[in-house]
């Protein structure tokens, strides 16, 4: 991912301690990434899913930091995991190091679980946000008012549940993504006897009649699914949607599988200005998580 990204952007990655950041320096250097654009920061993580626990970068026209991020509250995706609850320190942790302003929500979200079009429309789902692990204080409509507060969006889309085997409740990263302000890509299962059919039926059924904040109809553009993936007897939540969009690449997931080669050309049709590149995941998936969720982009600062 390094390797693919640095050419285009400038990365961050978070290493534990000196003895890693060495390790990784290495790593890197074997590699023969453009390790000018790579900075490590040295700040313990418990796991890789920066997505979630992470900042979510914002940008405000006319202020003297235009850029800043949200820091919402992130417990383990809703309990499940108590250890990974410590890593609700880092997004602070790197707000001191970038020296950005952190706006702070006592509201429980992960990254993971919202994504916007940059126009005023976010995309959610029912399964997650609406969940009594969560915000069981909050009704929908407060958590709508909630999101159209911290993310500067108009339009709230819901769609309801995830696939299987993502113990995140239903994240929209593995379900439906933005290419376009007016363009959305839904992953879609084509066995009928799949336990995903029916939900992502569903979901590509709610988005074909829904708007953009301007009351355009979204285009739906669907993205097959893999074949099922198990590990030690579980199911992974294998998707293609997990990709993650950079200044001249688009980093997509793969799973030796053969809808890997339609699923990149769908986004490369989607992504004629960026180069898609397929990333090997089988390894990665087995943490539950994938390209999208280990990542998070910080835009560049707006003109005031």
């Amino acid at each position: 991912m390094v390797c693919e990204l640095a050419p285009h952007e400038q990365v961050y990655l978070l290493v534990n301690d000196e003895t890693t950041e060495q390790d990784v320096r290495a790593r890197l250097t074997k590699a023969r990434a453009a390790l000018a654009n790579v900075t490590l920061l040295k700040i313990p993580t418990v796991d890789v899913w920066m997505r979630d626990y992470g900042p979510t970068f914002i940008t405000r026209v006319a202020q003297e930091n235009p850029r800043a991020f949200n820091d919402w509250i992130f417990n383990g995706w809703g309990g499940k995991y108590q250890a990974y609850e410590q890593d609700e320190r880092v997004a602070k942790e790197i707000a001191a190091l970038l020296k950005v302003p952190v706006f702070d929500y006592p509201v429980v979200l992960e990254g993971g679980s919202i994504e916007v079009n940059g126009a005023g429309t976010c995309l959610t789902t029912e399964q997650c946000l609406l969940h009594k692990n969560r915000n069981p204080h909050l009704r929908r409509d407060e958590i709508e008012d909630f999101l159209k507060d911290s993310l500067g969006v108009s339009h709230i889309i819901w769609l309801g549940e995830g696939i299987a085997g993502d113990d995140t409740d239903g994240h929209i990263d593995d379900i439906a993504r933005f290419v376009a302000p007016s363009t959305v890509v839904c992953v879609v299962e084509a066995d009928s006897k799949d336990e995903n059919y029916n939900f992502l039926q569903d979901n590509y059924q709610r988005l074909q009649s829904s708007t953009n904040e301007k009351g355009e109809k979204l285009s739906v553009v669907a993205l097959p699914c893999p074949a099922p993936i198990y590990y030690d007897g579980a199911r992974l939540p294998a998707s293609y949607a997990n990709f993650y969009i950079a200044n001249g690449v688009v980093l997509a997931p793969v799973f030796d599988d053969p809808n890997d080669a339609k699923a990149l050309g769908i986004l490369q049709e989607l992504f004629p200005e960026r180069r898609v590149v397929g990333l090997r995941c089988n390894e990665v998936i087995a943490g539950l998580g994938a390209i999208h969720c280990v990542t998070q982009q910080e835009p560049e600062a707006p003109c005031s």
